[in-house]
């Protein structure tokens, strides 16, 4: 294994194509001054003058129009960097870009305030004249009851960038700082890094590869945990203080307000599946004791194949061809975004010194997506290739449905499509397995790369967090001991005497960047819940269920997580739907282990 190229050594076909967003680095500023410009005349023309209906849809269709620019701007600033945290113009790039859109946003923050300050019947009327801004204006209306004085707004509003410094910091911590030298097992030395870690050595077959890794990748991000610890306490004592500001009963709340989501949907996700799931997946932990001839089965052999010499290597044109058999259900136009994705190069799969880890997918309003992942040859990349299409297609089809400003979907929906995804490439290699042993490969596919990644790593740590801001919200401080003892706990609540919980395995709270997201962890298990049941009336019911699909894909955010649910087919008012996907993956398990004999 060779050690990681520095980007500029990276050829530019693996890399994402940014200039479809902007041909240079300063044509993005220049978008950025227009914004400012933009900005500054609607504070001119409608501040303290959006006390009629009229006035108040007059403003937002101008919002709505810089709302456009700034969605591209922020974009960029995003994806600007990410390949790359030691290039220090990407990240004065950056800086310069989120500055602008923090100076927007400070400097017309009197819109929600003087529109909430108004009466019912006028907001009403708002809403009634406005063409594309209705459901901002409804959403408004709702947080009417939690708006503080504008002048608090104001202040709030201008603090925006110093506000996302804990990320911030956690990824400088995480990209920049962090050093793992070479990893020695016995007298062989092999290059290390934190995506050599997670995206290879966690999953070897040689056990003595594997736990040696995960030793010196815990060695060297314990140096870190007290520094990792403080941004992380620094983020979640802002949300508590937001949440007291505003009048929430709790921090719970405030967080799971935005999601339009009540607190019984978000602890039933963690109850539920902490409960019901843990028996099927202690199952599964045995089960690979048992294939790999482990002494013990522990925390660190849990990312291993059941088949792993049965884990044919794919190219990315090979990908390319699975994914358009797999989404091809959806059909033409959704394959078209397909072929665009892999023609107008929307993907970097680069693998190089300084990338940001995992993947995501980035959606600018009407300007395509941009995916960043890291290409590993494996089917696990490309079932992560197809997740986040899944976000892309989302988005493709509610940017041309909607309004810029009713593209922002609930976190607590947001990953059902793409986990949608993963469903149907699964569904359409399982059609075409041709004997037992692909079969329980297939199977063993799912249960690894898409429920236990949506269903069990991301649970966990939803779990964490929610006892994190259990803490938080009764008065106390968090440091990395306090941090890892939740954690550790929640780790052996889950596992049980199935898993042994080794030293390190407390410390993967540093790991993940969703903690700096509000409660988005457990909407994975949301998501993938909603999605199973619909990938399952596809299953039954073919075309009808795929076209409710495409109307759930357009709705965006005129429909809350409930609404969106049922108009494909699902009712998450109870936790029917929940426990009938944790009986679908306990069947898939049950299912390998009878291949397995």
């Amino acid at each position: 294994m060779e050690k990681l190229p520095k980007r500029c050594e990276v050829p530019e076909n693996l890399k994402w194509d940014l200039t479809l967003l902007y041909k240079t680095h300063e044509a993005a500023l220049s978008d950025a001054k227009r914004v400012q410009e933009m900005a500054k005349h609607i504070e001119e023309t409608y501040k303290d003058r959006l006390t009629t209906g009229k006035n108040i849809a007059d403003c937002m269709a101008e919002f709505e129009k810089m709302m456009e620019i700034i969605e591209l701007v922020m974009n960029y600033a995003e994806l600007v960097s990410a390949t790359d945290y030691t290039d220090a113009e990407a990240q004065d790039v950056e800086n310069r870009l989120r500055k602008v859109g923090v100076e927007a946003n400070s400097r017309l923050s009197f819109i929600n305030s003087q529109i909430a300050e108004q009466p019912e019947e006028v907001i009403r009327e708002a809403i009634d004249l406005s063409k594309g801004a209705k459901h901002a204006i409804s959403e408004i209306l709702r947080s009417k009851p939690f708006q503080l004085h504008p002048e608090a707004e104001k202040a709030i509003a201008a603090f925006g960038r110093a506000l996302t410094l804990p990320y911030d910091g956690y990824n400088q911590i995480k990209f920049g700082d962090m050093d793992f030298g070479n990893l020695k097992v016995g007298e062989k030395e092999y290059p290390f890094g934190y995506a050599m870690f997670e995206d290879d050595y966690e999953y070897s077959p040689d056990t003595e590869l594997r736990r040696s890794a995960f030793k010196a990748f815990c060695d060297t991000i314990s140096k870190y945990r007290h520094g990792t610890a403080c941004m992380y306490n620094s983020y979640v004592q802002q949300n508590k203080v937001n949440s007291d500001l505003r009048g929430f009963a709790n921090v719970y709340d405030s967080l799971l307000f935005e999601q339009h989501v009540d607190r019984s949907m978000y602890d039933r996700q963690i109850d539920v599946i902490m409960e019901k799931l843990a028996p099927h997946m202690r199952k599964y932990a045995t089960l690979l004791k048992k294939l790999h001839g482990l002494d013990k089965m522990t925390y660190a052999d849990l990312k291993i194949a059941v088949d792993p010499e049965y884990d044919p290597k794919v190219s990315i044109e090979e990908a390319k061809k699975y994914i358009e058999g797999g989404l091809s259900i959806l059909g033409e136009d959704y394959l078209e975004m397909v072929r665009e994705a892999f023609d107008k190069r929307w993907v970097d799969f680069a693998k190089n010194a300084g990338k940001c880890t995992g993947g995501f997918c980035s959606s600018p309003y009407r300007h395509g997506s941009f995916i960043l992942m890291s290409w590993n040859d494996k089917m696990s990349d490309v079932f992560t290739l197809a997740h986040e299409l899944g976000h892309a297609g989302h988005f493709r089809a509610c940017g041309n449905a909607q309004g810029v400003l009713d593209t922002a979907v609930s976190t607590y929906f947001v990953e059902a499509p793409s986990t949608m995804n993963e469903l149907l490439m699964a569904n359409y290699m399982i059609k075409n397995a041709t004997d037992k042993r692909f079969r329980r490969w297939v199977l063993s596919c799912i249960i690894q790369n898409t429920y236990y990644h949506n269903f069990v790593t991301h649970l966990l740590e939803a779990a964490y967090q929610r006892e994190v801001y259990r803490i938080v919200e009764e008065g106390g401080m968090l440091n990395a001991d306090a941090l890892d003892g939740i954690y550790r706990g929640v780790l052996e609540k889950f596992w049980g005497d199935a898993v042994e919980i080794i030293p390190g395995a407390e410390m993967t709270w540093m790991r993940q960047p969703h903690y700096y997201m509000g409660l988005y962890s457990y909407t994975y298990s949301a998501g993938l819940t909603v999605a199973t049941e619909v990938a399952r009336r596809i299953e039954r019911e073919g075309a009808a269920a795929v076209e409710d699909w495409k109307k759930v894909l357009r709705a965006g955010s005129t429909l809350d997580p409930k609404g969106l649910a049922a108009l494909a087919g699902v009712d998450i008012s109870t936790d029917k739907p929940l426990n009938e996907t944790i009986e679908y993956i306990g069947s898939i398990i049950d299912e390998i282990c009878e291949l397995s004999e």
